[in-house]
């Protein structure tokens, strides 16, 4: 039976008990017992592998004695142990991150996770489905990785808004361009699953990891913060699957909660898509300093990563790309401040725009790729609009962005060391002086000259430029809030 049959078969299972609600609570179900099955396989290799292994939970919750036995416990026995006693314990484990990694990795996923089955006759028939996979064969593993960025794709549709599930052509382009190394950080402040994650880490180990000792340092260069439970949840699950033995660095919680100046790390690589379009909650914005407080979440983030990339040293200073909306290239207020401050403290060096649709079915809002280095200050900017393949319209669900399109970009990038110098203008691609950018005021959204005033009939795309519009006030309401904000409380002093 094939691993994607075993999923469908699994959800249907699911439809049938009374206590799970909806494609999140499905997925939310299904996350914890995966994990607890790839933890178990994962486990089985390091006991054959290290002598004197120590299991980092206690042996009853190893899945191999719970969950693998098809004729073992089942109905109300099953539930109660998995209500009363895997769960709770669980939860509560003790395990200190420096003397029992494994466990605190447990501990952490499970910190907000909940069985929401209520029939446990149906659970049993859940986890003998899950049997059918074996995740010590590299091969069902491999398979299992294209099926789960499925069901992650799944996931963001049952999502709300600012939570994007990024492309994956996007996320292997963004990896590819900033090319992290072997012994680099390599971080994604507001990770969600993990798609950076796992790409970066293929890109050094495809490209650079020779030998175990090599396998063991990338184990170490990935971090990554989620706020939320579940994909946090499925984060971690996903670093497993790719051979991280211990995704302590995966960590669950707010990247912003922590004030700016209070941050010491360096990190050499951060590739993100930070949410945008929603706001953080009442006093986040705090942590950030007076003059560039907000709370759209995009611009604390852009602030963050700025301040948090390794200045320029002997070797190369930080690299980032990330994604942000067009509302961030032309907003004005504090984002005019931060993209000032983006362009004196890094080498801004290229800005992709992407067309319409490419987080289709998630949102219109045209987006932007955003690639520079800290530590020398902007001094042109090289714009590249990416053009919709040829007969193709608009992406889609079931005609989503491809890998292969970037092999333009790729071609032209050339090389930071010489200052790009190989790049040329062409009908794409466009140079703009920071003098002009100061002159406009840090307005970035710069067409393309190369393009004349096109009339537009096509119904999909008056749509999406039409939800541009709604956005580009969305954001100038946002401005005047935070102006009038300002003014209110400067009266009260």
């Amino acid at each position: 039976m094939s691993i994607s049959s075993v999923i469908k078969s699994i959800q249907d299972i699911m439809r049938k008990d009374a206590g799970v609600d909806g494609d999140a609570q499905r997925l939310g179900q299904m996350s914890w017992l995966l994990f607890l099955k790839i933890f178990d396989a994962q486990e089985e290799e390091l006991e054959f592998e290290l002598d004197h292994y120590r299991t980092p939970i206690p042996d009853e919750y190893l899945w191999r004695n719970w969950a693998a036995d098809k004729q073992g416990i089942t109905g109300d026995e099953l539930l109660a142990f998995v209500n009363d006693e895997l769960f709770p314990d669980l939860k509560n484990l003790t395990a200190p991150i420096d003397t029992n990694p494994r466990g605190f990795v447990v501990k952490e996923a499970f910190s907000d996770a909940f069985n929401y089955m209520k029939n446990g006759t149906l659970l049993r028939q859940v986890i003998n489905k899950l049997n059918e996979i074996d995740f010590t064969s590299s091969k069902e593993r491999h398979l299992f990785n294209d099926l789960y960025e499925k069901i992650l794709k799944d996931l963001q549709s049952a999502g709300n808004a600012g939570e994007f599930y990024t492309p994956r052509a996007v996320t292997r382009f963004m990896v590819d361009r900033v090319n992290p190394q072997l012994g680099e950080s390599i971080m994604d402040p507001a990770c969600g699953t993990g798609g950076f994650l796992s790409c970066s880490f293929d890109h050094v180990k495809n490209n650079y990891v020779k030998t175990t000792e090599d396998h063991q340092t990338l184990q170490k260069q990935i971090h990554g913060v989620e706020k939320k439970q579940l994909p946090h949840l499925l984060c971690t699950t996903n670093m497993l699957l790719h051979g991280i033995e211990v995704p302590v660095q995966i960590k669950h919680g707010n990247t912003l909660s922590k004030p700016l100046s209070s941050w010491d790390e360096e990190i050499d690589v951060i590739v993100t898509n930070p949410p945008f379009g929603g706001t953080e909650e009442d006093g986040i914005e705090k942590n950030f300093p007076a003059e560039m407080q907000t709370r759209e979440t995009a611009d604390l983030f852009l602030q963050l990563i700025i301040e948090i990339l390794a200045g320029s040293s002997a070797k190369k200073g930080g690299r980032a790309a990330v994604v942000l909306p067009d509302g961030t290239l032309f907003g004005e207020g504090v984002k005019t401040k931060i993209k000032k401050l983006l362009c004196e403290e890094c080498n801004l060096h290229t800005i992709v725009r992407l067309p319409n649709g490419v987080f289709n079915p998630y949102t219109g809002i045209k987006t932007n790729l955003l690639f520079f280095t800290k530590g020398q200050p902007t001094k042109d900017i090289w714009f590249y609009e990416h053009p919709y393949p040829e007969g193709v319209k608009n992406y889609s669900k079931t005609k989503p962005m491809k890998f292969e399109e970037f092999k333009a970009e790729q071609a032209w990038w050339g090389d930071e060391a010489d200052g790009f110098a190989a790049r040329v203008e062409n009908e794409h691609a466009w140079k703009v002086s920071i003098d002009e950018i100061i002159n406009r005021n840090f307005n970035l959204d710069i067409k393309n000259p190369h393009v004349g005033e096109i009339i537009i009939h096509d119904p999909e795309e008056l749509l999406a430029d039409y939800a541009q519009q709604q956005e580009q006030i969305h954001g100038l309401l946002n401005q005047l809030k935070d102006i009038l904000g300002e003014a209110l409380s400067e009266g009260k002093q």
